[in-house]
């Protein structure tokens, strides 16, 4: 029989492969795709570049691209994994002074971006800062080689700069998983003759080794990310490099092939990730939970415990806040005349629009994949949120690609069918920049709206079918009213991290056009840093309130809490 009879009756050989398409799954699938655009947009040109340096930047920069970024990633690595875990076993199983106030008080570095910092730190400690002079008053040295001083400017420095905003991702899922912990595994260590520092180093470190993993992986994608901070120091990281090659070689394809590069770094360390979380899953065994015991610190423990949480809070905000406040009370007027108010507005505008659209597309796609589900299509929403992990540099020129080539097309078309030009379009516009915020944070309105809806059963939706109620009916009166408080979460989220964005934002804005990023990338690296410090202040206010919500978060994290819990919390 042949096979178009076989076909006919229904018995081939091939398994039928039937696609459903509705709305919901052709818009997610179209959205998935516009989201991956940039990112495939930059595998393409570094595989088919027009104009191929690979050969001079592999003998010449490269090593140096590669060796620099594989230190700064151990320095930062290793600094954040010693301060986050630490001060998180600490404010979680300990008892002692200022531990409530440092529960949140943690969190507040994650509001100044690394640049800031940065600036800051390079203004106090240069040759010329305040505390150089007051050494060199205090001890009668009047030049530099008469005494030594760390270099900030260097990449030791890149790293303490960065280890001190971004350890609060690792504090943030360590202290997480220390609550999550089971009281009666910690017991059982101790009947067995641990002490708290055993136990913690025994029992408590391995059991939250994924939660770790995960928040070192998120500190090492900033590192990757980071471009002001390496910028102003002039470390040779990849960010740096994809920067120099583009603008001062104006060489897109070899701009492109570093990103390709950066991009396997990322993509190594998400395998990485997933392979040492592979087969390291916890589960409760019960459904009773108790207060965690609380070891009371006393005499020089007490002391070193509240001083290993106060250093880390002190130097990683305090001390750059007092300082960024003290410039602005007194160049406030000169901010303002630099036009302070357009580039707030610019900052608050975009940074509201990319989280309107971050927002509404992760609901669209998360909702959609809620409805069908398939491999396929959570492969594709996977892939399409990898932007988050894809540092700006990256998705900037995946933006750039695309939008050059559409405005060269239309541009063509218009000499051709009516004999003007079209000009730029897209490219170097509000839209570009617009799309590389969505495309880069997609993932946190993503996540944020898929746990969300996970959390609502799927009794509802066949409840809202059986009164008449179509999918966008049960979305709009049903799934929307009770994610409210996670939509507004997600696009907080995505607001201050668009604010603190810098790289993408220096390549894809418009002439002339600043954010309040740009204006104090260019003040500080002008050495004018007291004349952008209200701006720098105005990012790290918006960043505040995001920390807050992280706080309540994992302070309600462990299963169980509750009032009564807590009141029945032993006493330190």
């Amino acid at each position: 029989m042949s096979n178009a009879t076989t076909a006919l009756n229904g018995t081939s050989r091939f398994p039928a492969f039937r696609i459903r398409l509705n709305v919901w799954t052709a818009g997610t699938v179209l959205a998935a795709l516009m989201m991956a655009i940039p990112t495939i947009a930059v595998l393409i040109m570094a595989v088919t570049p027009a104009d191929n340096i690979w050969s001079h930047l592999a003998a010449t920069v490269l090593p140096d691209y590669i060796i620099t970024t594989l230190l700064l990633m151990t320095g930062v690595g290793t600094g954040t994994f010693l301060i986050g875990t630490g001060t998180a076993w600490l404010v979680t199983m300990c008892r002692f002074p200022g531990r409530r106030l440092f529960e949140w008080a943690l969190l507040l570095p994650m509001a100044i971006p690394a640049y800031v910092i940065a600036y800051v730190y390079t203004d106090l400690l240069e040759y010329a800062g305040p505390i150089q002079e007051g050494l060199r008053a205090l001890f009668g040295w009047t030049v530099k080689s008469q005494y030594w001083f760390p270099e900030i400017r260097s990449l030791g420095g890149a790293a303490c700069m960065m280890t001190l905003v971004f350890y609060p991702y690792v504090y943030l899922l360590s202290r997480a998983a220390f609550l999550e912990q089971s009281v009666c595994v910690l017991e059982v260590s101790r009947t067995l003759g641990r002490n708290p520092w055993k136990s913690f180093f025994l029992v408590a470190l391995p059991l939250a080794r994924p939660a770790i993993v995960i928040g070192l992986t998120l500190v090492l994608m900033e590192t990757l990310n980071d471009f002001g901070t390496v910028d102003y120091f002039a470390v040779a990281t990849f960010s740096a490099g994809i920067f120099d090659v583009w603008l001062n070689m104006n060489n897109v394809a070899g701009a492109a092939q570093l990103a390709s590069v950066l991009l396997i770094f990322v993509l190594v360390l998400i395998g990485l990730e997933r392979r040492a979380r592979r087969g390291q899953r916890f589960h409760h065994t019960t459904t009773k939970y108790r207060a965690l015991p609380g070891y009371p610190l006393r005499g020089k423990w007490s002391v070193l415990a509240t001083t290993a949480c106060l250093a880390p809070v002190l130097f990683g905000f305090l001390v750059p806040a007092a300082v960024l406040g003290n410039y602005a009370l007194g160049h406030y007027a000169a901010t303002l005349e630099a036009d302070y108010l357009a580039f707030t507005l610019n900052s608050f505008g975009l940074s509201a629009l990319a989280a309107l659209l971050a927002v509404a597309i992760g609901t669209f796609m998360a909702y959609g994949l809620r409805l069908k589900g398939g491999a396929v299509l959570k492969t594709m929403t996977r892939f399409a949120s990898l932007g988050y992990a894809v540092p700006g540099a990256v998705l900037a020129i995946g933006v750039i690609i695309p939008t050059a080539w559409l405005d060269n097309s239309v541009d063509a078309f218009m000499r051709d069918t009516f004999g003007i030009s079209s000009g730029l379009l897209l490219s170097g516009s509000i839209f570009a920049v617009t799309i590389g915020y969505v495309v880069r944070f997609l993932a946190v309105s993503f996540g944020t709206m898929e746990a969300s809806l996970g959390k609502i059963t799927p009794n509802m939706d066949g409840a809202a079918r059986t009164l008449g109620k179509g999918p966008a009916a049960i979305l709009l009166k049903v799934h929307l009213p009770l994610m409210r408080s996670s939509i507004l979460t997600a696009g907080i989220l995505v607001f201050v991290d668009c604010m603190k964005e810098l790289p993408m934002t220096v390549i894809l804005r418009p002439f002339n056009f600043h954010t309040l990023a740009t204006f104090v990338h260019e003040y500080a690296s002008d050495e004018l840093l007291a004349e952008s410090s209200l701006a720098a202040l105005t990012i790290v206010a918006a960043g505040i309130l995001p920390v807050i919500l992280l706080s309540r978060t994992i302070t309600h994290s462990r299963p169980g809490q509750g009032r009564n819990v807590a009141r029945t919390r032993p006493a330190p």
